[in-house]
């Protein structure tokens, strides 16, 4: 018997309430992520954590990849709002310890435990829309779920640029929590349960672990990689190698799974390995775009946090809104892979276009920039789920959907392990060439430590304090801080130019992936 036959039928109450709960999960996601990816340079500034910037990134994304696959399940056998409600208890937890973390490591984990919600919540907020509504009704609201996210996603980048440039970043932190609390007080009164309890079915824990040590593997030798040990050097090829003989048991494992948490039909789908392959090549040009380009705004080119949320608040825009135009077209037409090819060109175009800003490019450019990637990357998404959906079985069809997000949150994961060593890297062998004989001469083993980093670019009580120490030590105290500061500031933009070239390489690689795809867009359940 099919789900559609079964589906109960519900109060118009209870659906409004229903819509104000899944509208209201969805707005929060919004709002942290906005927010939080125009404040997370000045963050990791003022908390002494800019050498771990990437990890800020890629541990909530480990975390949100493996509870993805596995909170879909738990919320099958336990109902929707059970799981709901545990998701954003686990978001609300680690928002507040965020709030007030003392150190970035501290910070790091606090994200990593609101991770845990909030890597369930997105795929929970679409089956939630199936529970409520027959399949005709789906697409409409699944498509409105874009208000939300295009209001704070046009609102979110400057709103965060301007707490953190008059208040304190904090605060972005604890404006969450009224909205958290919120949706902990809807999700009971309009999500229904729709427990499916099935004693036969099992949560298959041993490719959970097994996946958990992969990936997890792989990112600790992307991190270390090229800062901590050298990229050829025994612990970090040790930990690929364990990387890897992880991933192949894993496959082993759901091979024979009762339940697999990743199915490998699915994985032997031509159309959904192109899509998957393709969505976790890319993050590398997304990560570069949404984690270093608001850098390169605030270090290299001395934008404050709210100018340069205002300079690439098109991008977030036009990713939030353009899905609808793309699904009505493909809706229209049947047609899709013209749509996704262009997508992704305009992506790598604007890719290859960061490589060329300098710290004296005009910000008419950057806007542009921001531009041509929203218009490019605001058609994948949903071209992804068309895709997907029409090329498998539909008793895979939530499997398949749940993949898509796990390949996504692991592309999200690794992506800044190795962006961010890279960076690092790079920053470190640029300022040593930077920095002349007679410079390292005037100055002692402190300032050359609080350069280390180019958190000094960023942090206005960092730069003031290495202007104290220039002043104290030295007759030559301004000019000498002029000529560090730009030596940092030339070090910083060799670092994150070279993050930009693997951003469009990746990008290149992944325009050429979708090349491939058949162009099927119907009728490929059988």
């Amino acid at each position: 018997m099919t789900q559609e036959a079964v589906q109960p039928a519900y109060s118009r109450k209870q659906i409004m309430w229903g819509l104000v709960a899944i509208f209201a999960v969805y707005g929060t996601m919004a709002y942290s992520v906005q927010t939080m990816t125009i404040a997370r340079p000045k963050i990791a500034a003022d908390l002494d954590g800019l050498s771990l910037y990437a990890w800020s990134v890629s541990i909530p994304s480990l975390v949100m990849a493996l509870v993805t696959v596995i909170f879909g399940k738990l919320s099958d056998m336990y109902g929707r709002r059970i799981i709901l409600m545990v998701a954003l208890s686990a978001s609300l937890v680690g928002t507040i310890l965020s709030a007030v973390s003392p150190t970035f490591v501290f910070l790091i984990v606090a994200s990593a435990i609101a991770a845990v919600g909030a890597g369930a919540l997105m795929p929970l907020v679409f089956a939630v829309v199936g529970d409520l509504f027959p399949p005709t009704e789906r697409a409409k609201w699944v498509g409105l779920l874009n208000i939300p996210l295009g209001v704070f996603t046009l609102t979110g980048p400057a709103l965060g640029g301007f707490i953190v440039d008059s208040f304190n970043w904090r605060y972005l932190f604890w404006l969450a929590v009224p909205l958290l609390v919120f949706c902990l007080v809807t999700v009971p009164l309009g999500v229904p349960s729709l427990a499916r309890r099935d004693a036969a079915r099992k949560i298959d824990v041993q490719g959970c672990i097994w996946m958990a040590l992969a990936a997890s593997s792989s990112i600790l030798a992307f991190s270390y990689a090229g800062t901590t040990f050298p990229w050829f050097s025994k612990p970090i090829l040790g930990l690929l190698l364990i990387s890897a003989a992880c991933w192949v048991i894993f496959l082993r494992v759901e091979m024979h799974a009762a339940e697999p948490v990743l199915d490998p039909r699915v994985l032997r789908n031509r159309s959904f390995a192109t899509v998957a392959l393709a969505t976790f090549v890319s993050s590398f040009g997304t990560m570069g775009m949404m984690m270093y380009f608001p850098m390169f705004l605030q270090g290299v080119q001395g934008i404050s946090t709210l100018h340069s949320g205002f300079i690439t608040t098109p991008y977030g825009v036009l990713t939030a809104f353009m899905g609808v135009p793309a699904g009505y077209a493909i809706a229209r037409t049947g047609r899709f892979k013209w749509m996704f090819v262009a997508g992704y060109g305009l992506l790598v175009a604007s890719m290859f276009a960061l490589i060329l800003l300098d710290a004296g490019t005009p910000v008419g450019w950057s806007v542009a920039v921001a531009v041509v990637a929203g218009l490019g990357y605001g058609v994948i998404p949903t071209i992804n789920t068309v895709v997907v959906q029409n090329a498998v079985p539909m008793e895979l069809m939530g499997v398949a959907m749940g993949a898509v997000f796990f390949f996504l949150n692991i592309g999200s994961a690794i992506s800044p392990a190795i962006l961010g060593s890279t960076m690092n890297a790079t920053y470190a062998r640029a300022l040593e060439q930077s920095l002349p004989l007679e410079l390292k001469a005037a100055v002692d083993a402190q300032v050359l430590e609080a350069i280390d980093d180019p958190q000094v670019l960023l942090s206005a009580p960092a730069l003031e304090e290495l202007r104290k120490a220039l002043d104290g030590k030295t007759s030559d105290g301004q000019p000498l801080f002029d000529r560090i500061l730009a030596a940092v500031r030339h070090s910083l933009e060799t670092g994150l130019r070279a993050v930009f070239w693997i951003g469009a390489v990746m990008t290149l690689f992944a325009f050429l992936i979708v090349a491939t795809i058949p162009e099927k867009t119907r009728g490929a359940e059988g």
